[in-house]
C-alpha cells in the first residue's frame, strides 16, 4: 500500500485536494488519474480509502470511500536525545524510531552537546517521509529542543528514565520495563551526560538504567531503547 498525508480531514470529510506540491507528485510522477484509488492518512490513527475525481498537473481532487480508524498505541513512548554532532546520525535514528512506533521526540542539548541547534523542519519532513513509507498511521510528536535542565523540570507521565554510561547503580532497562506503561527516556550526546546532569535527573526521580554491556552510539542508544520498549508492549 502506497501511504499519502493529509493533516486537515477528519472523519467528517467527504472530498479534498492535495497542496500543488503533492498533486504534482501525485499526477506528473506517480501517473495517478481518474477513477485511481489513493490510501491517505491524518497522521492520527485514520486511514482513508479515496478515488481520484479530478488529475490535473497542480491540483489532484479525491473522493473519501471509506474510513478506517486504527487505535492508539497502549503506551506513550517519549524520547528525549540529545543531537549527535553529525546530523545525518539524528535523521537516521528519527526514520527508525518512527518505523518502529515512537510517540513522541525531544531533542534536548546538555552540558557536553556539540551540536545545539536543530532543523525542526527538516526533521518533520524527515518524520512525515518514515511514516508514509513504512504504513504508520500516527505521525509522531517533535517537539521543539530544550535544554537539558527544562526538559527535566517537566512533568512526564509513566516511568521517567535515563540512559547513561557512568559505572554507578543502574538497572536494566528490561527489567524496568511493564506492559503498557508510559515510558520517558533519556539519550545523552556523544560525550554522555555529565555527573551534574545525571545527579539533577535523579533529584527529579528519574531512575538510571543500563542498554547492555557495550558503549553504544547516540542514535543506536535512541533505537535500542525504541525498541526495547515497543517489544515489551507487543
Amino acid at each position: 500500500m502506497q501511504l499519502f498525508y493529509n493533516p486537515n480531514i477528519d472523519e467528517t470529510t467527504e472530498s479534498f485536494s492535495f497542496d500543488k506540491e503533492e498533486s504534482k507528485h501525485i499526477i506528473k510522477v506517480l501517473r495517478k488519474k481518474d477513477t485511481d484509488i489513493l490510501f491517505v492518512t491524518n497522521g492520527l490513527g485514520l486511514l482513508f480509502k479515496t478515488e481520484v475525481t479530478l488529475a490535473s498537473d497542480n491540483k489532484c481532487t479525491v473522493q473519501i470511500l471509506a474510513v478506517e480508524k486504527v487505535a492508539p498505541s497502549k503506551l506513550q513512548l517519549h524520547l528525549a536525545v540529545a543531537p549527535t554532532k553529525m546530523n545525518d546520525r539524528y535523521e537516521w535514528f528519527l526514520e527508525k524510531a518512527t518505523e518502529i512506533g515512537i510517540q513522541e521526540i525531544t531533542p534536548i542539548i546538555c552540558d557536553r552537546s556539540e551540536r545545539k541547534v536543530v532543523n525542526k523542519e527538516r526533521f518533520e519532513k524527515i518524520l512525515l517521509t518514515a511514516m508514509k513509507q513504512s504504513n504508520v498511521l500516527f505521525l509522531p510528536k517533535l517537539n521543539e529542543a530544550k535544554t537539558f535542565k527544562e526538559f527535566i523540570k517537566q512533568k512526564n507521565d509513566g516511568l521517567q528514565l535515563i540512559a547513561h554510561c557512568e559505572e554507578t547503580d543502574k538497572k536494566s532497562l528490561k527489567s524496568v520495563l511493564k506492559p503498557g506503561e508510559n515510558v520517558t527516556l533519556l539519550i545523552g550526546p556523544e560525550g554522555d551526560f555529565s555527573e551534574k546532569e545525571i545527579a539533577l535527573a535523579l533529584e527529579n526521580n528519574f531512575i538510571p538504567v543500563s542498554l547492555g554491556n557495550t558503549r553504544l552510539r547516540t542514535e543506536t542508544a535512541a533505537i535500542v531503547a525504541c525498541h526495547s520498549v515497543v517489544f515489551v508492549n507487543e
